[in-house]
């Protein structure tokens, strides 16, 4: 059970409560990492959570959120009972998910809705376009299912956010999406580019929004570290953030090993390539190009 964390105390919690999803986005994890078996489906339980978490972690956080690296935390029917379990622990926790949306039914969303109740609380919902768009990255996701479910979440009150990458065939629909997020409801609107590199020919880079580009330095500025976060994989092992998750070579243990490579010639690649600074003193991890705005 992980009770403490010494290089500086926990105040946000990135779970993924399974790996399992019902989407196969061709740029995920799920479908680019050829050591990721489909087959062998993992969930978190709340007996998982009691015996992973101690009750002082869960008690001094700021944030739990449910995200990840292959799956979907609307795939996990205990993800709603794990939300509940940290709110018992700690009522002034915000909780937030990101999601397809496509998973579950309308009394489901609306359950997650009622414990999503607090001003800070969220769910970003991944929207890729519209009707006749949104399936060609979000493959697998039904849209009237999508909507609905959406409806439901957000007639509860609760806040959710429209999470949109651009590529060529949906940049033609920022605007309308924005504005189907605003007329459902939706408290943010966000769209931005992918940093993704690829060969599929097919899945094009928006012509009318550029992605920043930029050389990476070996000083890494660790976005985990200056939100003082760690990340809690669905193969119950902690790791200090999901980009190194799932990757035995670096669990939490090792933190001081990978953070003494920061200023090295040997630094950890992923730690250079996602937390690196580049010329504009912005990392890649936050230079990604986006247009976001509050719509309520």
């Amino acid at each position: 059970m992980l009770k403490s964390f010494d290089p500086y105390p926990i105040k946000v919690l990135h779970i993924e409560s399974t790996d399992i999803c019902q989407a196969s986005c061709p740029l995920c994890a799920r479908e680019t990492d050829v050591l990721f078996d489909k087959n062998v489906q993992q969930k978190l339980t709340i007996s998982d959570i009691k015996s992973l978490l101690g009750v002082d972690i869960i008690s001094g956080l700021d944030k739990m959120f449910m995200c990840g690296n292959y799956g979907d935390p609307a795939a996990n029917k205990h993800s709603i009972e794990i939300y509940k379990y940290f709110r018992e622990i700690n009522p002034a926790i915000t909780l937030g998910m990101n999601t397809n949306g496509g998973l579950q039914n309308i009394k489901w969303w609306s359950r997650l809705g009622v414990i999503m109740n607090k001003p800070e609380d969220y769910v970003v919902f991944s929207i890729d376009g519209l009707e006749d768009t949104n399936h060609i990255y979000r493959r697998g996701v039904d849209w009237k299912k999508l909507i609905n479910n959406i409806e439901s979440y957000i007639a509860t009150g609760a806040s959710a956010h429209w999470d949109m990458l651009i590529y060529e065939h949906n940049e033609h629909q920022i605007d309308k999406c924005k504005q189907l997020a605003k007329d459902m409801g939706f408290t943010w609107f966000r769209a931005k580019v992918s940093k993704r590199k690829h060969n599929i020919e097919w899945l094009k880079p928006p012509k009318t929004y550029t992605q920043a580009s930029g050389i990476e330095t070996g000083i890494v500025k660790c976005h985990s570290t200056m939100e003082q976060s760690i990340y809690l994989s669905a193969n119950k092992k902690f790791y200090p953030c999901c980009w190194l998750g799932n990757n035995d070579n670096y669990p939490l243990s090792s933190y001081s090993d990978i953070a003494n490579s920061w200023n090295t010639e040997n630094c950890v690649s992923t730690c250079k390539n996602v937390c690196g600074i580049i010329e504009d003193k912005k990392t890649n991890f936050s230079r990604q190009f986006r247009i976001e705005e509050q719509l309520k």
